[in-house]
């Protein structure tokens, strides 16, 4: 069993439910209804967050600037009469360094293998062949599922601010759809903007349009696969994400161990654990400044998410090279 978020009338419920849901039968004269799986697939940076909340519309992905915050496999379930689209935002696909990336990567090569549909999103400031796991990017060539290649960030072509808009000063868009068409010639290629919600609603009637023909795999009013705990520790890491630079938020994970909610409340207890006992002076700063601020930062997102009000308690722990530790990223939900 696990739990689920449901929309409701006053916000979010949670809910115990089947892994999956049992298939529904449906009526012979009914019309086709389609279902699917859609993965959504990119080097880090490059708006894959961004891209899920804004067609699933809701904001179910941390999203900050610095690259590689998305770490675990998050499904996000868009419903309608005839159709149920269940997309992935998925960990930007890297090197990996850690065996902490190498759990990450394992999820994103499982999104490939059950998705109905692969949305690649590339970035026009980017090359091709600069992805950087080359057998992963065969694998999505050959899978079955139907390819969308999305340029993503077309807002930003001719822009006068410098920086990557620069390099692409002059450059048309019917250029840069052509150069990725060449590169994947099997594809579909669509710009988009992800940050500014342009063409996504030409992504979501492709996709609808290639999903196969099935009945849904979650009830109607599920939003998404993980439980409510689950994304009060994406929000934290989040705040995290915002507080501190260089290092310190890669070598935090959070654990909410305690999640207890009544009809006007709710409390959160978190443990915060980083690779090395200097971090946590770091992570709790002068008088407890610095944990203060990522409290309150974490507190406002968690109100404005669960429509309720939040306690949340956080405590820092040390969990040796954890990145490296099976038995800590098993704990932590990277590895099986």
């Amino acid at each position: 069993m696990f739990y689920l978020l449901a929309a409701g009338t006053s916000g979010y419920a949670v809910r115990a439910c089947p892994r999956r849901a049992p298939l529904i039968r449906m009526e012979a004269d009914a019309p086709p209804h389609r279902a699917g799986f859609v993965s959504i697939l990119g080097v880090p940076n490059v708006g894959k967050s961004t891209l899920m909340n804004a067609l699933v519309g809701e904001r179910l992905s941390i999203i900050t600037s610095k690259a590689q915050t998305t770490r675990h496999r998050i499904m996000g379930i868009v419903n309608g009469d005839d159709f149920q689209i269940v997309y992935s935002d998925t960990p930007g696909v890297l090197r990996p360094q850690y065996k902490l990336h190498e759990g990450m990567m394992n999820s994103v090569r499982g999104s490939v293998n059950d998705a109905d549909v692969i949305l690649l999103l590339v970035d026009p400031f980017n090359d091709a062949d600069a992805f950087p796991d080359e057998k992963l990017l065969r694998a999505v060539q050959r899978a079955p599922a139907a390819l969308l290649v999305l340029l993503n960030k077309v807002d930003l072509l001719g822009g006068e601010d410098g920086g990557g808009a620069a390099r692409l000063r002059g450059v048309t868009e019917e250029a840069l759809l052509a150069r990725w068409q060449d590169e994947f010639p099997e594809a579909s290629v669509l710009p988009i903007s992800a940050k500014e919600q342009t063409g996504t609603d030409a992504v979501l009637q492709r996709v609808r349009a290639l999903l196969p023909e099935h009945p849904p795999y979650f009830p109607k009013d599920q939003l998404t696969d993980k439980p409510s705990r689950f994304f009060a520790a994406e929000m934290l890491r989040e705040a995290i994400f915002r507080q501190y630079r260089q290092e310190v938020p890669y070598s935090c994970e959070v654990v909410v161990d305690a999640f207890k909610e009544d009809d006007e409340r709710i409390k959160i207890s978190a443990n915060l654990y980083v690779s090395h006992d200097s971090q946590k002076g770091i992570i709790i700063g002068k008088g407890g400044a610095a944990l203060k601020a990522v409290g309150t930062d974490a507190r406002k997102s968690m109100e404005a998410f669960f429509e309720k009000k939040v306690r949340l308690e956080t405590r820092v722990k040390v969990s040796s090279s954890w990145r490296q530790d099976e038995q800590a990223l098993r704990q932590f939900g990277y590895l099986d």
